[in-house]
């Protein structure tokens, strides 16, 4: 009997390169497996180093030092633009566009830079233990977002607090993560915050993820992202009638920016064949790339030409064949 569990121990072995290799569904489910199952397993190690200093937002540097190797498992690569601007010790609002779980990967890349940060997340992830509970002794802050009333009790509670303490505060005020190749409308909660306390407004923007994941194909390929601070906006004699103002400004620099460097990791990819002349744009030649390579090549297209496409990039992109990053 145990010949022969040893035996179809070792076919599943033998066939896990080839599953992964060749099925992008499994490949998918295999790498979020890594993700997950690392990022608990490291959260039950770390429980008890945090229950010497609970709910103490440094505990968050721990967390980040073990989970930040996830990164090179699955094939990812962050790069980080506008580091001056997120290193400085100081109290601020960080709002960033939210498209998959995989925004914590990148979080945990650069929280060394970040230092002293905190999280809003929703109250359901609480939950999701051994996560849940690592991420409340590590001081992430749980709203409970059915409850208005109770959650802006809760967050008036944290701004107080972050100012004191020179906390930067991490919110992803799209609300709800989707990759869809563009940023959605902001709620108000973060810029009421940043108002009522006076403190900046520091956006954080994530580069598409849209050339290299597919959630609904099922498709987590290799991929490179950006994330860019930019320049703090200041709230400094600002009050609540100036919310949909300050709101639409940000938003506007992050959507820039979001179009800018989505479109330079768009360039990084190339077909293995020559494109007809008469592509001129962006979607089109992600589309011609797929035709000419079966959907796993490099494209390459000029910085301005992506730029000024990338609306009309992402919409065939979606339905494209995934690209294979090399």
């Amino acid at each position: 009997m145990s010949s022969y569990l040893e035996l179809f121990g070792l076919f599943v072995v033998l066939m896990l390169p080839f599953l992964y290799e060749t099925n992008h569904i499994f490949r998918y489910y295999f790498k979020f497996l890594i993700y997950y199952g690392i990022v608990s397993f490291n959260a039950i190690i770390l429980i008890p180093a945090f229950l010497t200093r609970p709910c103490d937002v440094r505990n968050l540097l721990w967390a980040s030092t073990w989970c930040h190797r996830v990164t090179a498992l699955i094939g990812l690569r962050w790069e980080l633009r506008g580091k001056e601007h997120l290193e400085k010790d100081q109290a601020c609002i960080i709002v960033a566009n939210h498209q998959s779980s995989l925004d914590v990967l990148g979080m945990f890349n650069i929280w060394h830079v970040m230092n002293k940060c905190t999280v809003v997340a929703k109250r359901e992830l609480f939950y999701a233990w051994p996560f849940g509970l690592a991420a409340w002794l590590a001081g992430l802050i749980f709203i409970d977002r059915v409850r208005g009333e109770k959650a802006r009790d809760t967050l008036n509670a944290v701004n107080r607090r972050i100012k004191k303490q020179r906390i930067k505060l991490w919110v992803f005020p799209e609300g709800t993560r989707r990759n869809t190749g563009e940023l959605h409308p902001f709620k108000k909660g973060a810029f009421h915050m940043a108002i009522d306390q006076q403190i900046p407004i520091l956006p954080v923007v994530f580069s598409s993820y849209c050339a290299f994941l597919n959630d609904k194909k099922k498709i987590l390929n290799a991929g490179r992202i950006v994330i860019t601070t930019l320049p703090p906006v200041s709230t400094e004699g600002l009050t609540k009638d100036d919310i949909d103002q300050l709101m639409e400004r940000v938003r506007g620099q992050m959507c820039e920016t979001f179009k800018l460097t989505s479109a330079e990791m768009l360039q990084r990819y190339k077909p293995h064949k020559s494109i007809s002349p008469s592509v001129v744009n962006g979607a089109e030649a992600v589309a011609a790339a797929v035709a000419n390579s079966s959907g796993y090549a490099q494209l390459h297209v000029g910085a301005a030409a992506a730029a000024s496409s990338y609306e009309t990039y992402k919409s065939s992109a979606g339905k494209a064949t995934m690209l294979k990053t090399l």
